[in-house]
């Protein structure tokens, strides 16, 4: 449930809500609402059933939410989050751009993309150390070496590092090189992952599993969130279906229904969703036309040579035609000084 606070409530009023909640042995967690503030209860709401919330000084009301991921819900979070990833803030507004490589394949060619990334406006360098492949015969990557590399690639560039983590041993690890964690569709579900990520004090980025529905992934996220990390931030990457054309098929209408259902940003990977380069382009402005919050995409120096999803990988030419006119669509749908339509006319 959640308690709704009356706008004249006191710092007082619920540090006295938030007592009785912990004497009951759940937890709660207060959130500034647009014009009030409120609490959630987050466990066996029974515990609290005969408890009078509503006649408790400062009170408005109490709502019962729904939805089993309590802390991932619009009911309990009503503000959009903006997640800070060292300096960059991601939702509420903002557009954020992730590109680079699937893997990091080497020195020269992960400096060499970073430096691309950078020319063409992202933000974020993405690549993998840690490469989950579904052949054990494929490329698995430099792991902690790959690492090393992006972390000298953020000193050189200042752009900040997202990188899968694959399991719980290496967290720690990946977590000391990163700036944002990304789970892979893979694990969505790997719940003792998504706790561990939830204990860290980095941001995490939740991809969407390959056969998930968006119930699934949003109470994936609330595993991250439970654990006490409140910087979550979700990733459609397509999902599997009968189509064979296309790696996945990219689900855009999930971008609308998070926005829907959660506070959390969501950004998409065009690159993952389609499968082939030729359509990255027309589904990242499709992304930004749906309301994004950021883009990840693939894009490798030379992506005939690359060691893992070379089909799906823009060339800088790609990338820099792709950014030229996403950041124009960007603009245009966020310009605050286009004029309304008269109905009139």
């Amino acid at each position: 449930m959640v308690i709704i606070m009356k706008p004249e409530a006191s710092a007082q009023n619920i540090k006295g809500i938030v007592e009785v909640i912990h004497n009951a042995g759940l937890t709660a967690k207060v959130t500034e609402g647009v014009q009030q503030q409120i609490v959630a209860v987050i466990g066996d709401k029974s515990r609290v059933a005969t408890v009078a919330f509503d006649a408790m000084p400062g009170v408005d009301h109490t709502v019962a939410i729904s939805k089993s991921y309590k802390l991932a819900s619009r009911e309990s979070h009503p503000r959009d989050s903006v997640i800070n990833v060292d300096g960059i803030e991601i939702g509420g507004g903002t557009f954020t751009v992730m590109a680079g490589p699937c893997a990091v394949e080497s020195r020269e060619q992960l400096l060499t993309a970073a430096e691309i990334a950078k020319k063409g406006g992202a933000q974020f360098l993405r690549g993998g150390a840690y490469k989950p492949r579904t052949s054990p015969y494929s490329f698995q990557g430099l792991e902690e070496e790959g690492l090393k590399y992006l972390a000298e690639a953020k000193e050189k560039t200042g752009l900040r590092i997202v990188t899968e983590v694959t399991e719980v041993e290496a967290v720690e690890t990946v977590a000391h090189y990163a700036d944002l964690l990304q789970i892979g569709a893979r694990n969505m579900q790997n719940f003792r992952l998504l706790k561990e990520v939830g204990r860290t004090n980095k941001p995490v980025m939740l991809k969407r599993g390959l056969a998930a529905t968006i119930d699934e992934w949003l109470n994936a996220a609330e595993y991250i969130l439970s654990e006490g990390n409140e910087n979550v931030i979700l990733c459609e990457r397509g999902i599997r279906s009968y189509e064979t054309y296309t790696r996945n098929t990219l689900d855009l209408s999930a971008v609308a229904a998070v926005k829907h259902l959660s506070h959390l940003p969501i950004i998409v990977d065009p690159s993952h969703g389609t499968g082939k380069w030729r359509l990255v382009k027309p589904m990242a402005l499709a992304a930004v036309a749906a309301g994004a919050d950021g883009l990840i995409m693939e894009m490798h120096p030379n992506p005939a040579k690359a060691l893992s999803d070379g089909a799906q990988s823009l060339t800088p030419e790609h990338y820099y035609d792709l950014m030229t006119d996403v950041l124009k669509l960007k603009d245009f749908m966020r310009d605050e000084h286009m004029e309304s339509i008269d109905l009139e006319d």
